[in-house]
């Protein structure tokens, strides 16, 4: 499929550099398949939702993947992207046609990594040097890796440090927030409990490589980052009988959807799950364990507007985002909301 047919035109005054305070306060569009389109807010969520469905969030924590150093008279800049184990993460680089193998870069704090090994992507495997632990090396030096369309505009501030973190954030490991789930706060989860819609959590490490361009021409040509994640049996058996009692999962998230599908079998069940996934999810595909969608609004060309347009269909999203654009909804990691529920759990083109 060609990716230019998942383009739009976005004000670039429409890109949120803040969110909104407080965080229920943000805007949702509802796009709900065979009804008008309908503007509603976050806080109308309980009254969207039928007692029984359950809300699947990722307890995913960012942690300050940002990493500013030199190589000698160098400047060199490093994203981690991936952790590959105890002291070695793959990173994206700034400058990396000034980095060989083998190179050290100091990025200040008595923080230290050697270059390992360059990927076919260009970005390089970093050993951190030392016996303390990586996490805590990041919060000597690093910062908050605010997304590319952001960090472009202003500079990270200590208010990135609590805005660009979920309340569900546990397990240290994103260098990207699931987005989605920043709109969440105790009054509204309390609004949920007391109209009877459940709550889970599964863990996916959002990677870098959620902001990269899809360069290729046609959808088949383009591949898929990876990113580690996890669901446990017990969640996995209660979402399974919640489906089963007439419940709809509504993932919270790009980054929960994709990880219910990758740990979901033909028959639509959802089972353990542990490792890396790289699905890439475009009009045609067949959902099995998703039944709607809860989702801030992507990037013209990107992997996750594909995504959207695979579960309500191509044209229905184009005429959402431009309905969105017209009422000046605010868009990306820190902006307005949508939720997306289709009729069945099946592309609709």
């Amino acid at each position: 499929m060609r990716v230019d047919l998942f383009d739009f035109d976005l004000p670039p005054e429409r890109i949120a550099l803040r969110p909104a305070r407080p965080r229920d306060a943000a805007r949702m569009l509802v796009v709900k398949e065979g009804e008008p389109l309908a503007d509603a807010g976050v806080r109308d969520l309980p009254s969207l939702l039928a007692p029984g469905d359950v809300l699947v969030f990722n307890d995913t924590r960012v942690i300050p993947a940002q990493l500013e150093g030199r190589r000698g008279e160098a400047r060199i800049g490093a994203t981690l992207h991936k952790r590959l184990d105890l002291r070695r993460w793959q990173a994206f680089i700034r400058n990396a046609k000034r980095l060989r193998e083998g190179d050290v870069i100091d990025f200040g704090a008595e923080v230290v990594a050697a270059a390992e090994t360059r990927h076919a992507d260009g970005s390089f495997t970093l050993a951190f040097a030392g016996e303390e632990p990586v996490e805590l090396l990041l919060e000597r030096a690093g910062t908050m890796p605010l997304p590319p369309y952001i960090a472009q505009k202003r500079g990270t501030d200590e208010a990135d440090r609590s805005d660009y973190q979920t309340m569900f954030a546990r397990e240290d490991g994103a260098v990207a927030a699931p987005t989605a789930s920043l709109h969440f706060t105790d009054a509204l989860v309390a609004a949920l409990d007391a109209a009877g819609i459940a709550r889970e959590t599964l863990t996916l490490h959002v990677g870098a490589g959620t902001f990269l361009p899809v360069k290729a021409e046609d959808t088949a040509e383009h591949k898929m980052h990876s990113e580690w994640g996890r669901i446990d049996a017990a969640t996995a058996a209660r979402l399974n009988e919640a489906r089963a009692a007439g419940g709809r999962l509504i993932a919270v998230g790009t980054t929960s959807l994709r990880l219910l599908e990758s740990a979901a079998g033909e028959d639509g069940q959802i089972r353990e799950f542990a490792g890396d996934t790289d699905i890439f999810i475009t009009p045609g595909y067949r959902f099995r364990a998703v039944d709607g969608l809860m989702t801030n609004f992507h990037l013209p060309k990107s992997t996750l507007f594909m995504l959207v347009s695979a579960l309500m269909g191509r044209e229905t999203m184009q005429a959402a985002y431009a309905h969105a654009i017209a009422a000046e909804y605010r868009f990306y990691s820190y902006g307005d909301s949508s939720l997306l529920l289709p009729r069945k759990a099946t592309a609709s083109e």
